[in-house]
């Protein structure tokens, strides 16, 4: 989920949309509401390295309850900052392609994620990564040379839209970039995030995408993560339940999974101590 307090923390100069605020107080409430206690702060591509907001909301809501994913300039981003913000809760480096259009060759995709993981190796913090589906398979070449777990946004954020509203037929590995995907869950350093339906599919069933997250937790059921996404940036009337309902019954006929969707397998990854 995110934070923004524009007014507190203004937005980047380069920001590709205009937010609306969305404070702390009500991140908690909304996240409460679906019952959910601890939370992990990621940040949106409108401020770019500037992590302060982040952080802020860290510090209030303390290691004990709250992580976070920064996003950072591996070449300048001193190692005191990373030790610091490692004490507040931060585990994870974000590579935000999708949200700002970037496009990369895979030359310039390893160059990046090598530099990321060199920081985070150090902590064996993930690195977050936000890009089409059908660069997967760049990744998919990249990661044993970056010696860090990873974790994919938003289902490998594909692209549905040729499928429209009719996903009755629906087979996630026409997709490009899929396979890719699969493959690198089951390599075991990978996690996969099930989040934002409504960036990504036109199923108000959700066809396509319960199809995916099925191959997912088939795949690795240890390293599938929930995420509400809140507060749905550049989107408006957003009704998360039936996502999360969708997901829970996806879980039902196997003991102990929605557990490990809503709550262990992000312990796990992000360092989180279980009570």
């Amino acid at each position: 989920m995110h934070v923004v307090e524009p007014d507190r923390f203004p937005v980047s100069p380069t920001a590709v949309y205009k937010p609306n605020p969305h404070s702390l107080t009500e991140a908690l409430a909304f996240e409460s509401a679906l019952g959910i206690k601890n939370v992990v702060f990621v940040q949106p591509s409108i401020y770019g390295t500037d992590n302060s907001c982040l952080i802020d909301a860290l510090q209030k809501t303390g290691p004990s309850r709250g992580r976070g994913v920064v996003v950072v300039d591996p070449t300048t981003v001193q190692p005191e900052t990373v030790e610091l913000w490692h004490s507040l809760g931060v585990r994870g480096l974000r590579v935000n392609l999708k949200s700002v259009g970037k496009v990369m060759n895979r030359t310039e995709l390893e160059k990046t994620l090598v530099e990321h993981a060199e920081i985070a190796r150090a902590h064996n913090w993930i690195i977050e990564i936000y890009l089409p589906l059908k660069m997967l398979s760049m990744v998919e070449s990249i990661l044993p040379h970056l010696g860090v777990r990873i974790c994919i946004d938003h289902f490998g954020s594909p692209e549905l839209s040729s499928w429209g509203q009719d996903t009755s037929s629906f087979n996630p590995y026409a997709l490009e970039g899929f396979s890719s995907l699969i493959s690198l869950l089951r390599g075991g350093k990978t996690y996969v995030k099930v989040s934002a339906p409504y960036r990504l599919s036109q199923d108000h069933d959700m066809r396509d995408l319960q199809s995916m997250a099925r191959e997912f937790l088939s795949a690795a059921p240890d390293r599938v993560v929930y995420g509400t996404d809140w507060p749905h940036t550049r989107f408006s009337g957003v009704d998360i339940n039936p996502f999360t309902e969708c997901c829970l019954n996806l879980c039902a006929a196997t003991p102990g999974l929605a557990d490990r969707l809503f709550r262990k397998n992000t312990e796990e990854m992000l360092g989180v101590t279980s009570d």
